[in-house]
């Protein structure tokens, strides 16, 4: 789904979790509030931030309906698509959409790596797209975060799609980055580019992004729906200063191993008072008392707590 409107940030929602790890419906309800407190785009729930992959589907199914009673509708809600198999991705896309979803985000099927076929990749998402009439989106995503990333005779054919509407690219690689954007010009009908490299959030943007589906989205959304909204302005400059301001945080919260940002973002929300609780989903482990300091030392420099 693209953002409700143009640049719009859609930021990729946490999953609260009590100590047994299961949701808290009750910080979710809380924290989707705080969320839709500021001018975003959208939001988009049980993908990689929310840790979707771990999640049942019963969980994801009430996930959605819960933010979707919250929302009201005032911003489209995008649901991570993950599935077993082609027959479950057509079930669970039927069952999204019936539970509020706006859009889908169709993560790489684990068929996908290796040596990607174009033929697998298009049959997998035409065939979800024949069966339900949904918004997708495309998701080029980086190997370390258990993604495929597409080539550009694969992204041509998947624009032929109808119900493709746009791409995440979340390579946290700039050239990629620009070849997929020069890719993108040349099809023959329109796909908006949502950026997914939180590393580079400001210069994505610059570089032909239209709008973005971050984990980092999440924190400082006051900030980056701000920025945004000044770089659709092409007040770039003033962009600009708040992207150098943020960027400690970003440094902090993607460190290697990219896998800890979800805790990490866990954590720095609890110490600002959004979330309660910081419980990740086992495989899933806590950060260190070292890397929570450092989260810290970032936060009171930004006047965030």
């Amino acid at each position: 789904m693209i953002p409700s409107h143009p640049y719009g940030l859609i930021p990729a929602t946490l999953t609260p979790m009590n100590k047994n790890f299961q949701i808290d419906y009750e910080q979710l309800k809380e924290y989707i509030k705080w969320l839709i407190s500021f001018k975003i785009g959208g939001l988009a729930v049980n993908v990689d931030t929310g840790e979707g992959p771990c999640l049942y589907q019963d969980e994801k199914i009430d996930i959605i309906k819960a933010v979707s009673e919250i929302v009201k509708r005032k911003v489209p809600i995008v649901a991570g698509l993950h599935a077993r198999n082609t027959e479950e991705a057509i079930k669970s896309a039927s069952e999204f959409k019936k539970a509020g979803a706006d859009g889908l985000l169709v993560f790489p099927h684990p068929a996908f790596i290796g040596e990607p076929s174009e033929e697998v990749i298009f049959e997998y998402h035409n065939t979800i797209s024949k069966n339900v009439d949904v918004p997708l989106i495309i998701f080029n995503l980086q190997p370390a975060l258990g993604g495929v990333e597409y080539k550009p005779e694969t992204l041509r054919k998947l624009s032929e799609i109808k119900n493709v509407v746009a791409l995440k690219e979340a390579s946290f690689d700039a050239k990629k980055f620009v070849e997929i954007a020069r890719t993108l010009k040349n099809v023959p009908r329109k796909i908006t580019l949502l950026t997914g490299n939180d590393n580079f959030i400001y210069e994505s943007l610059i570089l032909g992004a239209e709008g973005g589906l971050l984990g980092f989205g999440t924190i400082a959304v006051k900030e980056q729906a701000e920025m945004f909204e000044l770089v659709s302005k092409k007040r770039y400059e003033e962009a600009r200063e708040i992207w150098e301001q943020l960027q400690p945080l970003v440094d902090v919260i993607f460190a290697n191993p990219v896998r800890n940002y979800r805790a990490r973002l866990k954590e720095a929300l609890a110490m600002m008072g959004i979330i309660k609780t910081t419980y990740v989903r086992p495989p899933l482990m806590p950060i260190s008392n070292v890397e929570r300091e450092k989260i810290r030392g970032v936060l009171k420099k930004l006047k965030m707590l």
